[in-house]
């Protein structure tokens, strides 16, 4: 496996916003105001900073995590916007006090930085389509089955050893098996200051359907990366929400 080339970064930084909603409110309601009452307004305020000069998002994608059997998960979604250095940090957490519909239902929410390397590209497969009778963007996608890992380390972990064991020994196993069961898409984000957040990093993992996510379950054979990791908050979606191509 380790002959497998090593997947190189992709330029700049991966900015990632995982959100949860506030208890009062509903899964559906809250992904109602995020495409129609929050998106936009990204778009907007990224485009006048592209004419004004200013750092911008160059991509903005957006993924809808589907409910587990209880109803209760740790996240309902993230926003991904990629930028070409990583832009400062808050002086607080965007929505503390909100600006908009969605902030009112979502709860507080950090930028987390990662550098991001694409193993699969989902993208030839999951073509974007702007819409026609609106406004081109926000648009959706769909279609799909994707698997997200919010991977943990133990205390005192080597992230540096973990991070190269990752993309050296784990992505060959990783896509070995993808391309067995017909995954069609593989993406790996290292956090930029692990030692700083949560999560070590985010795997994300797309199939025709639920029946690859099965093989690759039944496939998949340890490669040695649990010395340094805890496990993992796993996220099934099928939507995808797109602001900027």
């Amino acid at each position: 496996m380790t002959d497998t080339p090593r997947p190189a970064a992709t330029p700049g930084a991966k900015m990632q916003y995982l959100i949860r909603r506030r208890a009062e409110v509903t899964r559906e309601e809250l992904i109602a105001h995020w495409f129609a009452n929050h998106m936009p307004g990204v778009i907007a305020g990224q485009a006048r900073a592209a004419e004004a000069g200013r750092p911008h998002a160059r991509r903005y994608r957006a993924t809808v995590f589907s409910p587990d059997r209880s109803g209760e998960q740790a996240w309902d979604g993230v926003a991904q916007l990629w930028f070409d250095a990583e832009p400062p940090a808050p002086p607080q957490a965007h929505g503390t006090t909100p600006a908009d519909s969605f902030q009112e239902r979502a709860e507080p929410y950090v930028p987390w930085a990662t550098t991001e390397y694409v193993v699969l590209d989902p993208r030839p497969r999951l073509p974007v389509e702007p819409l026609t009778l609106n406004a081109p963007f926000p648009t959706t996608r769909s279609g799909f089955f994707k698997q997200t890992f919010l991977v943990t380390t133990k205390p005192g972990a080597d992230h540096a050893a973990l991070f190269r064991h990752w993309l050296e020994v784990h992505v060959p196993n990783v896509r070995s098996v993808m391309e067995q069961v017909g995954g069609f898409g593989y993406v790996v984000s290292h956090s930029a200051h692990p030692e700083a957040e949560p999560y070590a990093g985010m795997a994300e993992l797309w199939f025709e359907s639920g029946d690859g996510w099965d093989g690759f379950k039944s496939t998949i054979q340890p490669d040695g990366m649990e010395q340094w990791t805890d496990g993992a908050v796993v996220l099934r979606s099928g939507t995808e929400m797109i602001g900027i191509l």
